[in-house]
Protein backbone atom coordinates (compact mmCIF):
# COMPACT_ATOMS: atom_id res chain seq x y z
CA UNK A 1 0.00 0.00 0.00
CA UNK A 2 1.61 3.25 -1.09
CA UNK A 3 -0.98 5.51 0.46
CA UNK A 4 0.50 7.39 3.42
CA UNK A 5 -2.17 6.54 5.96
CA UNK A 6 -3.10 3.98 8.57
CA UNK A 7 -6.28 2.14 7.61
CA UNK A 8 -7.89 0.18 10.41
CA UNK A 9 -10.52 -2.46 9.72
CA UNK A 10 -12.87 -3.63 12.44
CA UNK A 11 -13.61 -7.33 12.01
CA UNK A 12 -15.17 -10.23 13.87
CA UNK A 13 -11.67 -11.15 15.05
CA UNK A 14 -10.18 -7.81 16.07
CA UNK A 15 -8.83 -4.58 14.57
CA UNK A 16 -6.65 -5.23 11.51
CA UNK A 17 -4.10 -2.89 9.94
CA UNK A 18 -4.98 -3.03 6.24
CA UNK A 19 -1.40 -2.28 5.26
CA UNK A 20 0.13 -5.26 7.06
CA UNK A 21 -2.84 -7.58 7.52
CA UNK A 22 -1.95 -7.91 11.20
CA UNK A 23 -4.29 -7.68 14.16
CA UNK A 24 -3.25 -4.54 16.02
CA UNK A 25 -5.89 -4.46 18.77
CA UNK A 26 -8.56 -6.57 20.43
CA UNK A 27 -7.38 -9.88 19.00
CA UNK A 28 -10.27 -12.34 18.75
CA UNK A 29 -12.91 -9.73 19.63
CA UNK A 30 -15.85 -8.74 17.42
CA UNK A 31 -15.27 -5.04 16.65
CA UNK A 32 -18.41 -3.50 15.20
CA UNK A 33 -17.50 0.20 15.09
CA UNK A 34 -14.50 2.50 15.46
CA UNK A 35 -14.91 6.17 16.43
CA UNK A 36 -12.18 8.44 17.70
CA UNK A 37 -10.10 6.15 19.87
CA UNK A 38 -13.03 3.97 20.92
CA UNK A 39 -13.93 0.53 19.62
CA UNK A 40 -17.32 -1.16 19.97
CA UNK A 41 -16.81 -4.77 21.07
CA UNK A 42 -19.45 -7.48 20.78
CA UNK A 43 -22.15 -4.81 20.60
CA UNK A 44 -21.94 -4.54 24.40
CA UNK A 45 -18.99 -2.44 25.49
CA UNK A 46 -16.67 0.36 24.41
CA UNK A 47 -12.95 -0.24 24.74
CA UNK A 48 -10.47 2.62 24.57
CA UNK A 49 -7.56 2.17 22.18
CA UNK A 50 -4.23 4.01 22.41
CA UNK A 51 -4.49 7.66 23.43
CA UNK A 52 -4.23 9.55 26.71
CA UNK A 53 -7.99 9.98 27.08
CA UNK A 54 -9.07 6.44 26.35
CA UNK A 55 -6.23 3.91 26.56
CA UNK A 56 -7.38 0.81 28.40
CA UNK A 57 -10.71 2.25 29.50
CA UNK A 58 -13.87 0.19 29.22
CA UNK A 59 -17.47 1.41 29.15
CA UNK A 60 -19.81 -1.46 29.92
CA UNK A 61 -23.08 -1.36 28.00
CA UNK A 62 -24.21 -4.92 28.62
CA UNK A 63 -27.28 -3.80 30.58
CA UNK A 64 -28.47 -1.05 28.23
CA UNK A 65 -32.10 -1.05 27.18
CA UNK A 66 -32.30 -2.35 23.64
CA UNK A 67 -29.58 -4.87 24.40
CA UNK A 68 -27.08 -3.96 21.67
CA UNK A 69 -25.00 -0.88 20.86
CA UNK A 70 -25.12 -0.07 17.16
CA UNK A 71 -23.01 3.08 16.72
CA UNK A 72 -20.71 5.56 18.49
CA UNK A 73 -20.16 9.31 18.38
CA UNK A 74 -16.85 10.20 20.01
CA UNK A 75 -15.48 13.74 20.11
CA UNK A 76 -12.15 14.55 21.78
CA UNK A 77 -12.70 15.61 25.36
CA UNK A 78 -16.31 14.42 25.55
CA UNK A 79 -17.80 11.20 26.80
CA UNK A 80 -18.93 9.07 23.85
CA UNK A 81 -22.59 8.88 22.87
CA UNK A 82 -23.96 5.57 21.63
CA UNK A 83 -27.11 4.51 19.84
CA UNK A 84 -28.71 1.14 20.45
CA UNK A 85 -31.08 -1.38 19.00
CA UNK A 86 -34.71 -0.42 19.57
CA UNK A 87 -33.66 3.23 19.20
CA UNK A 88 -32.25 4.42 22.50
CA UNK A 89 -29.43 6.87 23.13
CA UNK A 90 -26.88 6.83 25.97
CA UNK A 91 -23.97 8.90 27.18
CA UNK A 92 -21.20 6.49 28.10
CA UNK A 93 -19.49 7.99 31.12
CA UNK A 94 -18.20 5.91 33.99
CA UNK A 95 -21.84 4.78 34.24
CA UNK A 96 -24.15 4.82 31.19
CA UNK A 97 -26.77 7.57 31.25
CA UNK A 98 -29.95 7.25 29.20
CA UNK A 99 -30.87 10.32 27.13
CA UNK A 100 -34.45 10.15 28.31
CA UNK A 101 -35.84 12.91 26.10
CA UNK A 102 -34.89 10.92 22.99
CA UNK A 103 -37.28 8.19 24.10
CA UNK A 104 -40.04 10.83 24.06
CA UNK A 105 -39.34 12.16 20.56
CA UNK A 106 -42.58 13.27 18.93
CA UNK A 107 -42.30 11.00 15.90
CA UNK A 108 -41.24 7.88 17.80
CA UNK A 109 -44.57 6.11 17.31
CA UNK A 110 -44.06 6.37 13.54
CA UNK A 111 -40.64 4.68 13.42
CA UNK A 112 -40.65 1.27 11.78
CA UNK A 113 -38.67 -1.37 9.93
CA UNK A 114 -39.69 -3.12 6.69
CA UNK A 115 -39.51 -6.47 8.50
CA UNK A 116 -41.77 -5.36 11.34
CA UNK A 117 -39.29 -5.16 14.22
CA UNK A 118 -38.42 -2.09 16.29
CA UNK A 119 -36.34 0.61 14.64
CA UNK A 120 -32.67 1.02 15.66
CA UNK A 121 -30.36 3.99 15.94
CA UNK A 122 -28.07 3.50 12.94
CA UNK A 123 -25.70 6.48 13.23
CA UNK A 124 -25.13 9.49 15.48
CA UNK A 125 -22.90 12.54 15.17
CA UNK A 126 -22.31 15.91 16.80
CA UNK A 127 -21.84 19.05 14.72
CA UNK A 128 -19.19 21.65 15.62
CA UNK A 129 -22.07 23.86 16.78
CA UNK A 130 -22.99 21.21 19.36
CA UNK A 131 -26.14 20.07 17.57
CA UNK A 132 -26.61 16.30 17.87
CA UNK A 133 -27.96 14.45 14.84
CA UNK A 134 -29.31 10.91 15.24
CA UNK A 135 -30.27 8.68 12.33
CA UNK A 136 -33.02 6.19 13.16
CA UNK A 137 -33.61 3.29 10.78
CA UNK A 138 -36.36 3.80 9.78
CA UNK A 139 -37.22 7.09 11.46
CA UNK A 140 -35.37 9.88 9.70
CA UNK A 141 -32.87 12.19 11.38
CA UNK A 142 -33.59 13.58 14.83
CA UNK A 143 -31.87 16.78 15.96
CA UNK A 144 -31.15 18.39 19.33
CA UNK A 145 -29.53 21.79 19.80
CA UNK A 146 -29.81 21.79 23.60
CA UNK A 147 -27.52 18.87 24.47
CA UNK A 148 -30.28 16.27 24.27
CA UNK A 149 -32.92 18.02 26.38
CA UNK A 150 -35.34 18.14 23.46
CA UNK A 151 -35.50 16.56 19.99
CA UNK A 152 -37.08 17.53 16.71
CA UNK A 153 -37.66 15.55 13.53
CA UNK A 154 -36.01 16.86 10.38
CA UNK A 155 -35.90 14.85 7.13
CA UNK A 156 -38.95 12.83 6.03
CA UNK A 157 -38.57 9.52 7.86
CA UNK A 158 -39.57 7.59 4.73
CA UNK A 159 -36.38 8.72 3.00
CA UNK A 160 -34.86 5.72 4.83
CA UNK A 161 -31.60 7.26 6.07
CA UNK A 162 -28.65 4.90 6.60
CA UNK A 163 -25.93 7.30 7.82
CA UNK A 164 -25.63 10.94 8.87
CA UNK A 165 -22.42 12.96 9.16
CA UNK A 166 -21.95 16.54 10.44
CA UNK A 167 -19.24 18.93 9.23
CA UNK A 168 -18.28 22.53 10.00
CA UNK A 169 -20.96 24.15 7.85
CA UNK A 170 -22.78 21.22 6.29
CA UNK A 171 -24.48 17.97 7.25
CA UNK A 172 -24.73 15.06 4.83
CA UNK A 173 -26.60 11.78 4.80
CA UNK A 174 -26.88 8.57 2.79
CA UNK A 175 -30.50 7.65 2.05
CA UNK A 176 -32.47 5.14 0.04
CA UNK A 177 -33.41 8.04 -2.25
CA UNK A 178 -29.86 9.32 -2.79
CA UNK A 179 -27.66 11.92 -1.10
CA UNK A 180 -29.10 14.38 1.42
CA UNK A 181 -27.43 17.69 2.30
CA UNK A 182 -28.27 20.30 4.91
CA UNK A 183 -26.86 23.84 4.93
CA UNK A 184 -28.52 24.85 8.21
CA UNK A 185 -26.99 22.46 10.75
CA UNK A 186 -29.37 19.61 10.04
CA UNK A 187 -32.66 21.50 10.28
CA UNK A 188 -33.71 21.05 6.65
CA UNK A 189 -32.49 18.72 3.92
CA UNK A 190 -32.32 18.56 0.14
CA UNK A 191 -32.07 15.28 -1.79
CA UNK A 192 -29.68 14.96 -4.74
CA UNK A 193 -29.27 12.08 -7.19
CA UNK A 194 -27.77 13.78 -10.26
CA UNK A 195 -25.20 11.53 -11.96
CA UNK A 196 -26.00 8.40 -9.93
CA UNK A 197 -26.88 5.16 -11.73
CA UNK A 198 -29.21 4.30 -8.81
CA UNK A 199 -30.24 6.00 -5.59
CA UNK A 200 -30.02 3.41 -2.81
CA UNK A 201 -27.16 4.65 -0.61
CA UNK A 202 -25.74 3.04 2.53
CA UNK A 203 -22.59 5.06 3.35
CA UNK A 204 -21.28 8.61 3.12
CA UNK A 205 -17.88 10.11 3.91
CA UNK A 206 -15.95 13.30 3.26
CA UNK A 207 -12.36 13.35 1.99
CA UNK A 208 -10.93 16.85 1.84
CA UNK A 209 -13.43 18.93 -0.10
CA UNK A 210 -15.14 15.94 -1.70
CA UNK A 211 -18.13 13.90 -0.60
CA UNK A 212 -18.05 10.14 -1.23
CA UNK A 213 -21.25 8.11 -1.49
CA UNK A 214 -21.90 4.38 -1.87
CA UNK A 215 -24.81 3.52 -4.14
CA UNK A 216 -26.52 0.36 -5.37
CA UNK A 217 -29.82 -0.70 -6.88
CA UNK A 218 -31.27 -1.82 -3.56
CA UNK A 219 -30.86 -3.54 -0.19
CA UNK A 220 -29.29 -6.65 -1.74
CA UNK A 221 -26.49 -4.54 -3.18
CA UNK A 222 -26.79 -5.26 -6.89
CA UNK A 223 -24.60 -3.02 -9.10
CA UNK A 224 -22.92 -1.30 -6.16
CA UNK A 225 -20.44 1.53 -6.72
CA UNK A 226 -18.89 4.57 -5.04
CA UNK A 227 -19.36 8.12 -6.33
CA UNK A 228 -17.73 11.48 -5.62
CA UNK A 229 -18.59 15.16 -6.06
CA UNK A 230 -17.34 18.51 -4.70
CA UNK A 231 -18.66 19.05 -1.21
CA UNK A 232 -19.84 22.64 -1.62
CA UNK A 233 -21.46 22.52 -5.06
CA UNK A 234 -24.50 20.89 -6.62
CA UNK A 235 -22.48 19.35 -9.46
CA UNK A 236 -23.59 15.88 -10.56
CA UNK A 237 -21.90 12.92 -8.91
CA UNK A 238 -19.22 11.11 -10.89
CA UNK A 239 -18.38 7.44 -10.56
CA UNK A 240 -15.11 6.49 -8.85
CA UNK A 241 -13.47 4.19 -11.39
CA UNK A 242 -9.69 4.30 -11.45
CA UNK A 243 -8.37 1.41 -9.35
CA UNK A 244 -11.81 0.03 -8.48
CA UNK A 245 -13.75 -2.91 -10.00
CA UNK A 246 -16.63 -2.14 -12.35
CA UNK A 247 -19.12 -3.18 -9.66
CA UNK A 248 -18.90 -4.35 -6.06
CA UNK A 249 -20.53 -7.55 -4.84
CA UNK A 250 -22.91 -6.27 -2.20
CA UNK A 251 -23.39 -2.82 -0.72
CA UNK A 252 -20.53 -0.73 0.60
CA UNK A 253 -22.27 -0.57 3.94
CA UNK A 254 -22.63 2.05 6.64
CA UNK A 255 -19.19 2.69 8.26
CA UNK A 256 -17.41 0.87 5.40
CA UNK A 257 -16.47 4.19 3.79
CA UNK A 258 -14.15 6.68 5.54
CA UNK A 259 -12.52 10.00 4.67
CA UNK A 260 -10.20 12.54 6.24
CA UNK A 261 -9.52 16.27 5.97
CA UNK A 262 -6.24 15.66 4.10
CA UNK A 263 -8.12 14.04 1.20
CA UNK A 264 -7.40 10.43 2.09
CA UNK A 265 -10.16 7.84 1.96
CA UNK A 266 -10.76 4.14 2.44
CA UNK A 267 -13.52 1.71 1.64
CA UNK A 268 -14.21 -1.93 2.45
CA UNK A 269 -16.38 -4.49 0.66
CA UNK A 270 -18.35 -7.63 1.45
CA UNK A 271 -15.56 -9.66 -0.14
CA UNK A 272 -13.12 -8.26 2.43
CA UNK A 273 -11.22 -6.10 -0.05
CA UNK A 274 -10.00 -2.72 1.19
CA UNK A 275 -9.21 0.16 -1.17
CA UNK A 276 -7.49 3.46 -0.36
CA UNK A 277 -7.23 6.86 -2.03
CA UNK A 278 -4.99 9.86 -1.33
CA UNK A 279 -6.65 12.24 -3.80
CA UNK A 280 -10.22 12.61 -2.56
CA UNK A 281 -11.43 9.47 -4.31
CA UNK A 282 -10.15 10.29 -7.79
CA UNK A 283 -7.89 7.24 -7.90
CA UNK A 284 -7.78 4.16 -5.70
CA UNK A 285 -5.53 1.21 -5.01
CA UNK A 286 -6.19 -2.05 -3.25
CA UNK A 287 -4.64 -2.20 0.21
CA UNK A 288 -5.90 -5.59 1.41
CA UNK A 289 -7.89 -8.56 0.17
CA UNK A 290 -10.04 -11.24 1.74
CA UNK A 291 -10.14 -9.58 5.16
CA UNK A 292 -12.56 -11.85 7.04
CA UNK A 293 -15.86 -10.58 8.45
CA UNK A 294 -15.49 -6.84 7.89
CA UNK A 295 -17.52 -4.69 10.27
CA UNK A 296 -16.14 -1.16 9.67
CA UNK A 297 -13.20 0.84 8.36
CA UNK A 298 -11.47 3.91 9.84
CA UNK A 299 -8.51 6.17 9.12
CA UNK A 300 -6.04 6.69 11.96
Amino acid sequence: MTAAMDVLVGTAAGVIDAGTGRVVALDGEDVGALAGRWALVDGRRLVGLDGPATDGQVRDGSALEGGRITCIDARPGDEPIVGTAEAHLYRMGAEPSLVEAFDRAETRSQWYTPWGGPADVRSVCTAPSGAILVNVHVGGILRSDDDGVSWGATIDLDHDVHQVLALDDLAVAACAYGFAASHDDGLTWDIHDEGLHATYSRAVAVAGDTVLLSVSSGPQGHRAAVYRRPLHTDDPFERCRTGLPDWFDGNVDTFWLAGAADGSAALATWAGNVYVSTDEGTTWEQAASAVPSVRCVALA
